[in-house]
């Protein structure tokens, strides 16, 4: 059985229901959602800010290219339209990849420009490890280790001390 982290954050349009939508449109792969946590911008400040979550996913025979697959059907049926000028600019939802395990419950590492596994810069991000933790409070990210030890850098204490949970915005699994 192969899992899969996905990070989902939206910051444009209805925030909430891209989410949602995001979580319907991954369908019944999805084993569990974490909670919503309103964060600020990351990378380029001049947006609003952004509704973040992180699905633990889960399918019999899906390879890792299978998830960048599903993470962009995601973003297509949100609207996503990329702007190159802006990498981290606003978006209706964005998917990422976080980390993905293979049948054997192996972390699958891949410098694939299309798919880099793990997250080239999920340990740094504040938006994508506080979630993380929600569904997996012993969590590591391969090759950088336990998710709390990642959040305890003093270099994401200002993005965490920044985000905001938001329990009234639940997102369900196998919606």
């Amino acid at each position: 059985m192969s899992r899969a982290v996905l990070s989902i954050g939206s910051n444009l349009g209805d925030r909430y229901r891209n989410l949602r939508l995001a979580v319907r449109t991954l369908g019944d792969c999805v084993a569990v959602v974490s909670g919503v946590y309103e964060t600020p911008p990351w990378g380029d400040p001049d947006q609003p800010s952004y509704l973040n979550a992180v699905v633990l996913a889960v399918d019999d025979a899906a390879a890792p290219h299978d998830w960048l697959d599903r993470a962009r059907a995601c973003e297509a049926a949100a609207g996503r339209v990329r702007d190159p000028e802006r990498r981290f600019g606003p978006r209706t939802l964005d998917v990422d990849v976080i980390a993905v395990w293979d049948a054997d419950d192996q972390p699958v590492i891949s410098d694939d420009p299309e798919l880099t596994l793990p997250h080239p810069r999920a340990h740094q991000r504040a938006f994508v490890l506080r979630p993380w933790i929600d569904i997996q409070p012993y969590g590591q990210l391969p090759g950088h280790g336990w998710l709390t030890d990642l959040l305890n850098d003093p270099a994401l204490q200002g993005d965490l001390a920044g985000m905001t949970p938001r329990p009234d915005l639940p997102l369900e699994s196998r919606a």
